[in-house]
């Protein structure tokens, strides 16, 4: 090797440069913008301000990564969603993840009314570089990019990966996702609580994905979490809300908002969880995988509005028994 070459290694691949290039210059050599990815160089972020002074040295292991489409008391403004001080018309939140292409994710998030979408951290296809990715076809400056932590299995992945979202795009709402097992999908509570200390203290308004442990979802408030999100059912399963139960304690012992997150199914399921108090929902696979996505976000959004609607109402009492609604007396 040309001693005026060095070897590095970028998401994985060895690759030859010449010495003395800047993070600047690659990026240019691999015809890649600087706006919407995020550069670890040996597990350190490398802030943005510094990509024309740092020198790319011998061995330096690069990551470059960018986006891609992967209970309370009645607040105080009922017509609003509000997390961490910010207000959301929509009390419906889409994910990115299954759609057949960003475009019908697009017109689906059109579609459903939600201002808030989930999108993951990848690696950037360094390979081709024209590859489309999400921010090109949903705006960030129109949409709040919510990114997570999906595919983490531990505290240290999932800061990692956050800490990543945050110079990648400057977002500091996060959805914080620390996975048990590759089966269930279900999360590591132990986990998802030592992360969401660290998180918090480190100026992240965290949304926490959880089980349905009325306990242990007080304990992620009571860490400063921002929101948080129940499971219905395990992710993808369209199971829908398994355990009412558990979630409407959630709902009554926490003075943050309740979001449930993973299993709804269909329409019915996403109302069912508004009517028992749920600040929101956040649908992914019931709106990707059906037939018409499109159509299906559209009755969720109407689904979420109807729920709502029902629980600020105030529903009849349940009775055991039958009673006539109309007057027996003079018949």
């Amino acid at each position: 090797m040309s001693k005026k070459e060095i070897n590095i290694h970028i998401n994985g691949e060895s690759k030859k440069i010449k010495a003395e290039k800047s993070i600047e210059m690659l990026l240019k050599e691999l015809n890649l913008n600087k706006s919407n990815i995020a550069i670890e160089i040996n597990r350190e972020i490398v802030n943005k301000s510094y990509y024309n002074s740092y020198l790319i040295k011998e061995n330096d292991k690069i990551e470059i990564v960018n986006f891609i489409g992967g209970g309370n008391n009645i607040s105080q403004d009922e017509q609003y969603l509000q997390i961490a001080e910010k207000s959301y018309k929509s009390r419906l939140i889409i994910g990115s993840g299954k759609f057949k292409n960003f475009e019908e994710n697009l017109h689906s998030l059109e579609a459903s009314g939600s201002e808030i979408i989930t999108v993951a951290i990848r690696r950037t296809n360094i390979s081709n570089p024209n590859e489309a990715m999400i921010t090109d076809v949903i705006d960030p400056k129109k949409y709040t990019y919510l990114p997570n932590t999906a595919g983490c299995y531990n505290a240290e992945e999932a800061i990692r990966v956050l800490n990543l979202a945050r110079e990648a795009g400057g977002w500091e709402l996060v959805k914080l996702e620390v996975l048990g097992d590759e089966k269930t999908l279900y999360p590591n509570m132990i986990e998802t609580i030592k992360a969401s200390k660290i998180l918090v203290k480190e100026g992240f308004k965290v949304m926490a994905y959880c089980t349905d442990d009325p306990i242990l979802a007080k304990t992620l408030e009571d860490n400063g979490c921002s929101a948080i999100m129940p499971l219905g059912s395990p992710i993808g399963s369209g199971l829908g809300i398994q355990n009412k139960l558990n979630i409407k304690i959630i709902i009554d012992n926490c003075k943050v908002p309740v979001i449930v997150d993973a299993g709804i199914g269909t329409a019915s399921d996403a109302c069912i969880a508004m009517e028992m108090g749920c600040d929101g929902v956040l649908v992914n696979s019931a709106i990707a995988l059906a037939q018409d996505p499109i159509l299906m976000a559209k009755s969720m959004k109407q689904a979420v509005i109807s729920g709502r609607s029902a629980y600020l109402s105030g529903r009849m009492a349940k009775s055991s028994i039958g009673k006539a609604s109309t007057p027996v007396k003079d018949f």
